[in-house]
Formats: C-alpha cells, sequence, structure tokens
C-alpha cells in the first residue's frame, strides 16, 4: 500500500469518527443552545412540509468537504482529501440513520436489528422533550451503552418510568 493512500485512508478514518463527537458536540451546545431557533422545528416537526428549519445544518460542513475533496488531490495532500470525504461519508451515513431510519422522513428502506433498536430508542428518548432544555443522548451512531444492555421492551418500559 502507497504512502499516500494509508495517509487518505488514517485521515478519511480519523475525520469520519471525529464527526461523530462533532455532532454530538453541535447537537449539545449548538443547536440546543443559541441556535435553537433552527433546531426548534426538528423537536416539534411541521406536518404541513416536508423540509425543516433544522435541514440547514447539513450546508454547515459542505465548504470543508468540497475544500477538502477538491484541494487535497489538487495540492497532492492525500490527508486533506481523507478528511474532504471523510466528513462527506459521514454525512452521507447520518442521513440514512436519522432521515431514513430513525424519523422515516425518506422512506426508501426499513432497518431493524439490535443495533437499529438501540440507535432508534435513544433518539426517541431524546425527543421525549420538546423543549430546548432537558434532552439526552445527542449523539447520532454511538448511543450510550445502557441501549444495548437491555431489551426493546425493557428500555420503552424505564422510559415511562423515567429512570433512563
Amino acid at each position: 500500500m502507497g504512502e499516500a493512500l494509508l495517509e487518505f485512508l488514517i485521515s478519511f478514518t480519523f475525520f469520519f469518527c471525529g464527526m461523530e463527537f462533532m455532532a454530538w458536540f453541535l447537537h449539545k451546545y449548538v443547536m440546543h443552545g443559541f441556535l435553537w431557533v433552527l433546531h426548534e422545528d426538528h423537536h416539534t416537526p411541521p406536518k404541513h412540509r416536508k423540509w425543516q428549519l433544522n435541514d440547514t445544518f447539513a450546508i454547515i460542513f459542505i465548504p470543508p468537504s468540497m475544500f477538502g475533496i477538491y484541494f487535497g488531490p489538487e495540492w497532492s495532500i492525500p490527508w486533506l482529501s481523507g478528511m474532504g470525504w471523510g466528513i462527506t461519508a459521514f454525512g452521507a451515513v447520518y442521513f440514512v440513520v436519522h432521515e431514513v431510519i430513525i424519523h422515516r422522513r425518506w422512506k426508501f428502506f426499513n432497518a431493524h436489528g439490535w443495533y437499529v433498536d438501540a440507535l432508534k430508542i435513544a433518539h426517541q428518548h431524546h425527543h421525549r422533550v420538546s423543549g430546548k432544555h432537558g434532552s439526552s443522548n445527542f449523539g447520532m451512531l454511538v448511543p450510550p451503552v445502557r441501549y444495548f444492555r437491555y431489551s426493546k421492551k425493557e428500555l420503552n418500559e424505564m422510559f415511562r418510568q423515567e429512570k433512563v
């Protein structure tokens, strides 16, 4: 394996995985913070339209992605290209998990299984609060460990009793 390819793959993996932390941080401190005005309609979705103001957050990651994808090869900087593609890949996975699998806003397919169930339940618990404060589970692809320890039925019972 060439040195440039290895550099690209390490960078891609680093940025793809790092985006989970970035998503958690932005969700907790920005979306449920000073930009709640854009995120609020995600917690109380409008029935009359497909798009939400919350969808504008995806635009934030387009410039760094495109910068890396274009200038990485242009300037022969493999890690920069890996950054662009890592952020883009995370965005694509985020879209599928959040919009297709969890919220079913786009009905391309339906997925099930222990991991998907853990994601769905963690996100449902996040949405139990419709306001700016009091939510939990701000990540997307890595739900808290407790969602893997219990059955779907047990987690929903815990949720009803507010023990989660």
